[in-house]
C-alpha cells in the first residue's frame, strides 16, 4: 500500500500540478496587487469611486439587493483576466513566436476536415462542369 502511494505521489502530473498550484498562489498576489493598487485606483480617478458597490442598490421589503456588488466582481474579474493576458499570455506568445522564427520552426497546419475536403472537391467538380459530381 505504501509503494502504491509512493508511485502516485512521484508521478509527473501530480508534481506538475503541485508546482502549478504553488506558483499560481504566489502569482495571484502579483495580479491582485496590480488590480487593487493600480487598475482600481485608475478607475476610481475616472469615475470617482473605487468600486460599484452602491450602484443600483434596490431595497425590497427592507432587504437590500446589491447589483453593484455583482458589477464590482465582474469588473474585478475582467481586470484580472486582462492583467493576466497582457502581462503573461501575450508576451509569452510573442517570445515563443520569436524563438520559433529564430529556430526555423513553422507551425504545422491543422489537418483538413474530411467533410470539408469532400465538399471542396464537389464544388470544384461542379465549377468545372463535370456532371458526374
Amino acid at each position: 500500500m505504501l509503494q502504491g502511494f509512493k508511485e502516485f505521489i512521484m508521478k509527473g502530473n501530480v508534481l506538475d500540478l503541485a508546482v502549478a498550484v504553488i506558483i499560481g498562489a504566489a502569482f495571484s498576489k502579483i495580479v491582485d496587487a496590480l488590480v487593487t493598487n493600480v487598475l482600481m485606483p485608475l478607475i476610481a480617478a475616472l469615475i470617482g469611486s473605487p468600486n460599484f458597490d452602491s450602484f443600483a442598490l434596490v431595497t425590497i421589503n427592507g432587504v437590500d439587493v446589491k447589483f453593484g456588488v455583482l458589477l464590482t466582481a465582474i469588473v474585478n474579474f475582467l481586470l484580472v483576466a486582462a492583467a493576466v493576458y497582457f502581462a503573461i499570455v501575450l508576451p509569452m506568445n510573442k517570445m515563443i513566436e520569436r524563438r520559433n522564427r529564430r529556430l526555423g520552426i513553422v507551425p504545422a497546419d491543422a489537418p483538413a476536415d474530411p467533410q470539408v475536403q469532400l465538399l471542396t472537391e464537389i464544388r470544384d467538380s461542379l465549377a468545372a462542369g463535370n456532371p458526374r459530381a
